[in-house]
């Protein structure tokens, strides 16, 4: 069910303004004092900086919950974060990539107390010495130095109500002695993520709706110890250990179709039942050693991933009527869909700093992964009564990646710097599959080599001017699961298809920034995307390349290369304190336009081409441009003089927008919370989404007849109630946190 359901999800991701006001995901820890003097939120050389730790809003929040109130970052799925004009942001934690697939980073920072953060860091544009994908951005969360031998850590207990109740807990502690650093976190919880779903598509003659429930129980546990012990002045050695583990059994979907063809109404129910379990485990070993006294050095990291998801689900057809009932089973689906995910890595990057203000890096990774995926599908008919029909498919993936970049980054003067440099890249991968349904699907050889420049500049007018411009390409691989070719079936006529043949897509982007007093910005950036990757709904009669024709109209939802697009935005907004700051607010407005250019008549992954009633061949198309408004302000008011009691008011707005699967309807939410702190505690109650208007709606209508209409509703109106309490010597020195050598794979994973 979770595959189906985040497949489906994928809506959310293919909007870069749709995301971006909150923002779903990323890591912190606990903010000792609320001493609060100015918040600061200003533009370095080729990030954005909000400093948080002199702010009363991480206290009692949550990780997720701060990034959400952070300039620039926003979701609207309260699973993913977004910077303003990104497709995704990145996560990283004192210059280092979170160690998680997504669905366990996002579990993970809902868990984390947000207490130990020293600031944010939005890189919107990073350079070439980041391994990043596609428009991806960077968050990169700085935490709190402590100086000064000893223990300290917090635990935090919080439940959520929206349809079902959910509670989390979590514990850290960070030990300081001489040489030696040591932390660990131990966090879990468990929920039910809760759907209502209408799925309607057809023409005007024939259509296929389904509407029901789906209901996914969650169990996480998870956490991370970092060692890190000093060799001397110059030298580092860190071994650092992430883990997480997700247990979802007894996912449920019941959805009620209602099938009108020319011969009639037909009335079935679809009753799918899912377990499923993950692991994510990854070591990391660095080494660091500093050079010269200038700040010049030398990282090298090694690292091994180790991914594993087991999914088995039992899809079942029953016969109905008007009245919703259930008669006798027409057919049942058993599949097996395991993945497992294997990654060494290494990486060495090589930073030289000169006297003259100029600074050189230069370094090289390389990247081998297997991803085997052991398939199988059964299906039995028993209306009329078939033979069984077993699908096994074993499909592995090998893949390469070579890489190497330099960049030359130069202070010319106060107020000029600018940065410059490249990356190239090999990348060498291999599809196999042992029983694949076509000759195509037996061996996919892709072999490609990408040479990705980046530029900056950066001009301080004065002490209360900035204007900087930056210049990046980059390319988007698939994910391993998008080029996995299964099925998640969602009903008999609806399912969702990987696609082996999924190709790396390209992405150029530019943004130009103004800042003014620190507090005042304007941003316009463009992207475009040359092959993007995303999902399209092809429906009508599937026609195999043989000539068959099916029975029924379908609908299937598939991964591809959609065409191109472009998306170009131009936000304005301001980060500042008032009233002696008693009112602390961010508010951002903007607009963006998305050019859509993309079109498909067949299903790559089978041949098959769809027909309508009249015979005629169906071509999904999506040529239509659209122009939306973003209004996003997050507010922090204190209550009282002795700063003890604080009240929280944010919300966004998101007009609709032309995405790949049609027309976006509007979303807007507007959260609450207040909050009341007593020396180490800090209780906090939270509500979300109060007018219970962030739901999903998306239409689309195309030339030949075709329409497709989806509404998503998610729950995400929630009450949640916290605890959280510090203890031990708030001076501790964190453990030094490096860049692991394999984070580039991990966000692949999921």
């Amino acid at each position: 069910m979770k595959r189906i359901i985040l497949s489906m999800a994928i809506i959310f991701g293919t909007c870069a303004l749709a995301q971006e006001k909150k923002s779903d995901t990323a890591k912190t820890k606990n903010i000792e004092g609320v001493t609060i003097t100015k918040q600061v939120f200003k533009k370095q050389s080729d990030r954005f900086v909000y400093d948080v730790a002199a702010s009363p809003v991480a206290k009692g929040n949550t990780t997720f919950d701060l990034l959400k109130q952070t300039p620039l970052l926003s979701s609207t799925d309260d699973k993913t974060l977004k910077i303003a004009g990104k497709n995704n942001a990145l996560i990283y934690i004192n210059g280092r990539k979170s160690n998680m697939d997504s669905e366990s980073l996002a579990q993970f920072l809902k868990n984390t107390p947000a207490e130990n953060i020293q600031k944010i860091e939005v890189i919107t544009v990073p350079g070439s010495e980041y391994q990043v994908e596609s428009s991806d951005g960077i968050i990169n969360i700085v935490l709190k130095k402590k100086m000064s031998d000893g223990l300290n850590g917090n635990m935090r207990m919080s439940n959520t109500t929206n349809k079902y109740n959910g509670s989390q807990a979590s514990f850290s502690a960070n030990y300081r002695k001489d040489k030696l650093g040591i932390s660990a976190s131990l966090s879990g919880g468990e929920n039910i993520e809760a759907q209502t779903y209408t799925l309607r598509n057809g023409t005007a003659k024939t259509s296929n709706e389904s509407t029901g429930d789906i209901d996914d129980p969650n169990k996480n546990i998870g956490g991370y110890l970092n060692i890190d012990y000093q060799l001397n002045d110059k030298s580092n050695l860190a071994l650092s250990w992430n883990t997480w583990a997700n247990k979802s059994y007894n996912s449920t979907v019941n959805l009620f179709n209602t099938i009108k063809t020319e011969g009639g109404t037909k009335y079935t129910w679809s009753k799918n039942k899912e377990d499923s379990r993950s692991y994510n485990n990854s070591v990391n070993l660095n080494y660091e050693l500093k050079t010269d006294s200038l700040g010049s050095k030398l990282n090298v990291n090694a690292a091994y991933l180790n991914y594993k998801r087991f999914q088995f689900t039992d899809n079942r057809t029953y016969l109905s009527d008007l009245n919703m009932g259930l008669g006798d089973m027409t057919t049942q689906v058993f599949q097996d869909l395991p993945q497992i995910i294997n990654n060494f890595s290494g990486m060495v990057d090589y930073n030289q700093k000169f006297k003259n203000d100029l600074t050189v890096s230069i370094g090289g990774n390389y990247n081998k992964t297997k991803t085997d995926n052991d398939s199988k599908n059964i299906s039995y008919f028993f209306n009329p009564t078939k033979n069984p029909d077993p699908r096994p498919n074993h499909f592995i993936y090998d893949e390469n990646i070579y890489g190497v970049y330099l960049t030359v980054e130069k202070k010319f003067s106060d107020k000029i710097s600018g940065k410059i440099g490249a990356r190239y890249e090999i990348t060498n991968s291999l599809g196999t599959s042992d029983n694949a349904p076509t000759e195509a699907l037996k061996r996919i050889e892709r072999n490609y080599n990408n040479l990705l420049p980046y530029l900056s500049f950066n001009y301080a007018i004065n002490d209360k001017n900035n204007i900087s411009y930056s210049f990046s390409s980059r390319m988007r691989r698939p994910s391993f699961w998008e080029i996995n070719p299964v099925k998640n079936i969602l009903t008999d006529d609806n399912y969702t298809q990987n696609n082996p043949f999924v190709k790396a897509s390209s992405t150029y982007n530019q943004e130009l920034t103004y800042m003014f007093k620190n507090s005042y910005f304007l941003i316009v950036n463009h992207s475009y995307i040359k092959d993007a990757i995303t999902q399209v709904p092809l429906q009508g009669y599937p026609v195999s390349p043989d000539g068959t024709v099916g029975a029924n109209p379908v609908l299937r939802y598939i991964r591809t290369n959609f065409g191109n697009k472009q998306e170009m935005s131009a936000m304005v907004g301001i980060q500042k304190s008032f009233f002696k700051q008693y009112w602390t607010t961010n508010f951002n407005i903007g607009v963006q336009h998305n050019i859509n250019n993309g079109s498909l008549d067949v299903d790559p992954t089978t041949g098959d081409r769809f027909r309508n009633l009249e015979g005629k061949d169906i071509v999904y198309t999506n040529k239509t441009n659209s122009t939306s408004l973003l209004i996003q302000t997050n507010n922090t008011i204190r209550l009282d003089k002795k700063k003890t009691w604080f009240f929280g008011i944010n919300y966004f707005f998101v007009d609709k927008q032309q995405i790949e699967l049609g027309l976006l309807k509007g979303l807007m939410s507007l959260d609450l919370s207040l909050k009341k702190m007593w020396n180490d505690w800090t209780f906090a109650v939270n509500v979300n989404d109060v007018l219970n208007t962030n739901i999903v709606k998306i239409e689309d209508f195309q030339d030949n007849g075709n329409y497709n209409y989806i509404h998503q509703n998610r729950y995400n109106r929630s009450l949640t109630v916290s605890l959280t309490y510090n203890f031990g010597n708030q001076k501790v020195k964190k453990v030094r946190d490096i860049e692991g050598a394999s984070d580039a794979i991990k966000s692949r994973t999921r």
